[in-house]
């Protein structure tokens, strides 16, 4: 039977969830950690961690949280931000389609530094579960407020309140405290301009770091007696539908996970232009032009000579390239060196981007791509219209999942870190606290490059 609001976000156990359910918290979990891991290696993840530990430093009396794979620590507040924006940084996260982005990414950060400050330890089910009632509030939030705002906002807009609502849990919020502590995660999430990050990739991303500060300094509002305005992606008339099945529809299921850490939109064209060179096992110096034909705002990606990690990922022509250059789309490719491969650049300025319009009528509840190469013989080879690998109706199995873990973890944690990291991702329902598993993802990496993967 469905559960109200308050119901839902403080009373659900996680015995009461479903198998499938309780096993994608922690795919989720265990994907989330290593991009998190990936992420050190970026000048943002850099720059914001340092920023977190100068300027969001525990106040008088409050414990201190360790910020993500930084090993010093912050305000709980802090320590999200930081987190939020290192999971941000390196765009390999998972998200809904409906949302048009990540829900993940703030929550994991938020309920970690929830977990190292409450008064008492916090076992690995109550973890899980926590992190499944902030991916459902955070994903109804995202689509209801896609429904009801004219503008297209970054996530940190609404995966504020599922931050907002997984604090309130840890606070035993009663339902009028947890009212206010969600209006104000609204009121006060970042409501910028996400297509103003697509067309300008900058470190600003996502919103999501933001959106998980938000959250938690929401829920501590309310829990002191502030009071916030109604929360109209969730009070309002025209979505009140969205909540009506909390505990019976479970949207983490609903979820996707990247295989590539760039951005969703490209990663149709990406699946095209693999498809294509291992059909015909084309190589690179072969092909005179390649043609995408995609949905309007994959298009919109189009800078073919990226000179950073963020424009990289916010972007098509380059990734394709990558991909059909080395045949694969390592993490190394969107850092450092990768970034000034020659083979990619001259490739990358052959691509030609194109808005389909069949394509783009299915925009955003499907995302396709076709890729067309012409090549130097003056033969033309055409893949299928196709979608990107690790949607809801076509997941991405555990062993790609570890996999993938493994391609972003294991050259900053270490091999056996990260081989720790996985088995205690497997074991952590029934841990009685999540503490030794904080352990793990706390302490600064070890490594500092990413090898290259060979063509």
């Amino acid at each position: 039977m469905a559960r109200t609001f308050h119901e839902f976000v403080s009373a659900t156990r996680y015995d009461e969830l479903p198998e499938a359910v309780q096993r994608m918290a922690r795919r989720c979990l265990l994907d989330l950690i290593g991009t998190a891991a990936a992420g050190t290696q970026t000048d943002l993840s850099r720059i914001i961690n340092t920023h977190a530990a100068r300027f969001f430093g525990p106040g008088a009396g409050e414990r201190a949280a360790r910020i993500l794979f930084d090993g010093r620590s912050a305000s709980t507040v802090g320590a999200a931000l930081a987190g939020g924006m290192t999971i941000d940084s390196f765009d390999s996260h998972d998200g809904h389609v409906l949302t048009k982005g990540h829900a993940g990414c703030a929550i994991l950060p938020g309920l970690a530094a929830l977990a190292e400050t409450g008064d008492g330890p916090m076992g690995g089910a109550e973890f899980l579960t926590s992190l499944v009632i902030g991916y459902e509030v955070a994903v109804r939030a995202g689509i209801a407020q896609h429904r009801i705002c004219c503008d297209y906002h970054t996530s940190g807009a609404w995966n504020a309140l599922g931050v907002a609502a997984v604090a309130a849990r840890a606070f035993k919020l009663d339902a009028a405290r947890l009212r206010e502590a969600v209006g104000i995660a609204e009121y006060h999430g970042p409501r910028s301009q996400m297509m103003r990050c697509i067309d300008f990739p900058t470190m600003v991303k996502d919103g999501s770091g933001w959106g998980a500060m938000a959250g938690l300094s929401a829920a501590h509002l309310a829990a002191d007696g502030f009071t916030g305005a109604p929360a109209l992606v969730i009070e309002d008339d025209r979505v009140v539908d969205l909540w009506s099945d909390l505990g019976e529809r479970w949207r983490i299921m609903e979820l996707y996970f990247k295989p590539y850490p760039v951005c969703r939109w490209a990663q149709p064209a990406i699946e095209a232009a693999l498809s294509i060179r291992r059909a015909h096992d084309v190589r690179h110096e072969t092909i005179d032009e390649i043609e995408i034909e995609t949905f309007h705002n994959a298009v919109r990606l189009d800078d073919r000579m990226p000179q950073t990690t963020e424009i990289a990922q916010y972007n098509l022509p380059f990734p394709v390239a990558v991909a059909v250059v080395h045949g694969e789309l390592p993490p190394s490719a969107i850092v450092g060196a990768g970034l000034r491969d020659p083979l990619v650049l001259s490739l990358s300025n052959r691509i030609r981007l194109i808005e389909a319009a069949d394509i783009e009528a299915r925009f955003p509840a499907e995302r396709y791509a076709r890729a067309r190469f012409r090549l130097k013989d003056g033969r033309v080879l055409e893949s299928e219209t196709l979608p990107a690998r690790g949607d809801a109706e076509r997941p991405l199995s555990d062993d790609e999942i570890l996999a993938k873990f493994h391609a972003n973890a294991d050259d900053f944690c270490g091999a056996e870190r990260a081989k720790a990291i996985v088995g205690a991702v497997a074991g952590l329902s029934d841990q009685a606290s999540v503490r030794q598993f904080l352990d793990l993802i706390a302490p600064a990496p070890v490594a500092r490059t990413f090898r290259r993967s060979a063509a």
